[in-house]
């Protein structure tokens, strides 16, 4: 399909506004580059997190220092663009996983925004692998599916988009110690405390190439967004208000998860974003746990159909019925369509302006609602959107512009009925996520 491409970046259309450069980094991303990244990932026979260190070609080491590389390669490409560096923490045994003392390294590549170099969006996959026995760490473990596509997704995120300069800064990073118990996402998540990182979220990826669920279906078109309801962080008096005032759904996870989902819809329209209102698989974690625990948001983004099979198990055949995860199990063009998706995602993100601050609320008994906030630390702002939507719904609905006022009343529209944030507008159109309410107008 041909596009049209003006000198102007974005382009203004009746229901919205549109930036084209969006589009070439969708069409940047490269399904050849994600499946030769999922095989060299693979051939490293295992990427247990107790496996070898030492050995150049097999064990975690030797992915961990061709994961390293490859973000200094993409950054001497774009004029060391990236900081790109090694996250070393070593554990001692728990009694469970860690069956000795081990260093769990992660691999970080910082793209320093140009406006707020101290503001974060982060794209994680994670570095290791398992069989049947997590605390086997000599088998061969492939780790094709779960997790090198995450992993090779966010090394191409890094090469597409560090083509381009961000207000906000984008980390793009291999985690360690997932299979074990989440240990690298914990160390990433102190560390982003430790150095007073505003994150405004973070996308987990954790399987995004298999398209054969164990129930049979067949589908490349759609993917899970796992959020949790509400931080875990949240206070006592925050707990009971919610109670009177609503945003049982609307935690800054929940939002971030909504966000994605509207980007997709807007620039991958053939998608299909499924909103799962759970932290996680049913009894399953994550590596946007750890971020969750402390209170930063982040979401888990994965492919709709799961194959067990296919994950966690020892490489054999078993009454006809082919177990591991293996290069085989693994569909390079939709790997490449989750890819963008966070791509797209990260760029509108990095893009964005920061979000308002303290939301208030009021409209008890009145005809009307009323909204006020304090303003937005971006100085190059359109303004703010005010959106609602039912109660019942789980996406943002309706919305109204109202310039760069930090107030707003919305006629005849009554507090009972309606769920309420407010978002800023780049001069550029991007958003930051929605803000829900936090205080109430008296």
């Amino acid at each position: 399909m041909h596009r049209i491409c003006f000198y102007l970046f974005s382009v203004s259309v009746a229901f919205g506004q549109y930036d084209l450069r969006m589009y070439d980094i969708i069409d940047s991303v490269s399904s050849a580059r994600i499946i030769a990244d999922v095989e060299t990932l693979a051939k490293f026979g295992t990427r247990h997190t107790l496996s070898d260190t030492v050995s150049q070609t097999r064990g975690i080491g030797a992915a961990r220092r061709w994961i390293k590389k490859s973000f200094e390669e993409i950054s001497a490409d774009c004029g060391n663009c990236l900081e790109v560096f090694e996250q070393k923490n070593y554990f001692d045994a728990d009694g469970r996983r860690l069956t000795r003392g081990v260093w769990i390294n992660n691999i970080v590549a910082i793209q320093r925004g140009t406006k707020h170099p101290n503001r974060y969006v982060i794209m994680s996959g994670d570095i290791d692998s398992r069989v049947s026995d997590p605390n086997n760490f000599t088998s061969d473990s492939p780790g094709a599916n779960d997790n090198a596509t995450g992993m090779a997704g966010a090394i191409e995120a890094a090469r597409v988009l560090s083509k381009y300069s961000f207000e906000n800064s984008i980390v793009y990073v291999g985690l360690s110690g997932e299979e074990q118990g989440l240990y690298g996402g914990k160390v990433l998540a102190q560390y982003a405390l430790n150095n007073k990182w505003k994150i405004i979220g973070l996308l987990n990826n954790d399987m995004i190439g298999n398209i054969e669920g164990i129930d049979g279906v067949i589908d490349n078109r759609s993917f899970r967004i796992f959020s949790e309801p509400t931080p875990l962080t949240e206070t006592e008096r925050e707990r009971k208000q919610r109670r009177f005032y609503g945003g049982e759904v609307d935690g800054i996870s929940r939002q971030l998860a909504r966000y994605v989902y509207k980007i997709t819809k807007i620039y991958m329209p053939e998608m299909n974003p499924m909103l799962i209102y759970r932290l996680d698989r049913f009894g399953r974690g994550g590596h946007h746990r750890p971020f969750n625990d402390v209170g930063y948001a982040g979401i888990r983004i994965m492919e709709a159909h799961e194959n067990y099979n296919r994950q966690h198990q020892d490489i054999r055949t078993e009454n006809g019925i082919s177990y591991g995860d293996v290069l085989s199990g693994v569909n390079a063009a939709y790997a490449a369509k989750l890819t963008a998706v966070n791509s797209v995602a990260l760029a509108a993100l990095a893009w964005a302006p920061a979000a308002p601050n303290e939301l208030a609320i009021g409209g008890v008994v009145e005809p009307d609602t009323q909204l006020q906030w304090s303003p937005s630390v971006s100085k190059n702002i359109r303004g703010y959107k005010v959106y609602w939507r039912d109660t019942t719904s789980p996406t943002w609905d309706n919305s109204k512009f109202v310039g760069k006022k930090n107030q707003a009343t919305l006629k005849g529209v009554v507090i009972d009925n309606f769920i309420f944030g407010v978002a800023t507008v780049g001069t550029d159109g991007h958003e930051s996520p929605v803000v829900f309410p936090t205080k109430v107008m008296r």
